[in-house]
């Protein structure tokens, strides 16, 4: 047992690399959607997302839905990220529309 966990351990801190690295892409994707105002969400790109998280789980014999939830959290986390720095572009666009 000892083995395996040592293991599973080695593998949770490449998890945590590559969520580090893809939070990287998130700061990243702040600047372009600040550049070319953009909201922090967009729901076609979550669906797309999701659906191809979906399916590479499927791909690989893990239950799409766990990927799908994870990914869910990832997203949301994203966003909220995203928001800290864009704000609420539907809010703000609202605003500029008003007299």
């Amino acid at each position: 047992m000892q083995e395996l966990r040592v293991e599973i351990d080695a593998l949770d801190t490449e998890l945590v690399t590559l969520l580090a690295r893809r939070a990287g892409y998130i700061d990243r994707a702040i600047t372009l959607k600040q550049r070319e105002n953009l909201p922090a969400r967009t729901k076609d790109r979550v669906a797309e997302v999701l659906d191809n998280v979906r399916a590479l789980a499927a791909s690989r014999d893990l239950d799409p839905e766990l990927a799908a939830g994870l990914w869910h959290q990832l997203i949301e986390w994203s966003i909220a990220r995203e928001e800290v720095v864009l704000g609420d572009a539907e809010t703000l666009r609202g605003a500029e529309a008003r007299p």
